[in-house]
């Protein structure tokens, strides 16, 4: 695989070597590319790979009885798709690409043959697991118990905060390439509901639209309107690696 892979994902947690890091280099097949709306995996097939998110944006849904879709997760450059599967004989969400994308499957052999190879590389995974548990229960507090806008408001910080970490947002905001109804499909919302929140943010000059691009103008006030859990992460745990740590 290339060398310009977002792997900053994988250390969150630990620092990894060097030898961990050229065998996740190693682990995935060569990119490919899906258009916007092209499907990388459908709900119920058999999961056989999970998907390094080189470039783009994809949501994960599920299909409801009623016929509904339920965004359950956005996925960015940098995540590891497909892995909530790994537990079941057939996929519990589709893969849909929200804008074109570029991945690179990996097998799941190969990446239980790094498990086994590299303890450093197992527990961070296991953190970063929990990381998107908690995440999970976070937004799902959020969507049972919040307004409207604040819901918008804690997506608009979480996605800020997770594309500095891959290096795209700055102090100038970052690129949203969603459609409103693929953000409501999310958060459990209409397209109307959600032009009218996003219209309530830009008059409150908490946050500025010009086309795609969001900037975050107020911080502090978009943190209280959003009532999102600020969470410290633990970092390069010894406990988990057996150093008698408490």
């Amino acid at each position: 695989m290339v060398d310009r892979l977002p792997l900053h994902r994988f250390a969150e947690f630990l620092p990894l070597g060097d030898a961990d890091m050229r065998a996740i280099r190693a682990l995935g097949e060569p990119p490919v590319d899906y258009p916007r709306h092209g499907v990388l995996r459908r709900e119920g097939e058999a999961p056989r790979h999970i998907y390094l998110l080189l470039s783009g944006w994809v949501g994960a849904s599920v299909l409801l009885p009623g016929g509904e879709r339920q965004i359950v997760k956005i996925h960015l450059p940098g995540d590891l798709l497909g892995t909530s599967s790994m537990c079941l004989a057939r996929a519990a969400d589709t893969l849909n690409a929200l804008t074109p994308v570029s991945v690179s499957r990996i097998p799941l052999g190969a990446f239980g043959a790094l498990f086994a190879s590299s303890p450093r590389f197992a527990a961070s995974m296991f953190l970063s697991v929990q990381r998107e548990r908690v995440a999970l229960m976070d937004r799902l507090a959020a969507v049972g118990r919040t307004s409207a806008i604040a819901r918008v408001a804690a997506l608009l910080l979480d996605l800020d905060e997770r594309l500095r970490a891959a290096g795209l947002a700055g102090d100038d905001g970052f690129e949203m390439p969603v459609t409103q109804e693929q953000i409501g499909d999310h958060l459990g919302l209409t397209a109307v509901h959600v032009n009218r929140v996003f219209r309530q943010l830009v008059d409150g000059a908490l946050i500025a639209r010009n086309r795609q691009r969001i900037e975050l103008l107020d911080l502090a006030r978009l943190r209280s309107v959003s009532a999102r859990q600020v969470r410290a992460t633990t970092q390069d745990p010894g406990w988990l690696l057996g150093n008698g740590a408490a």
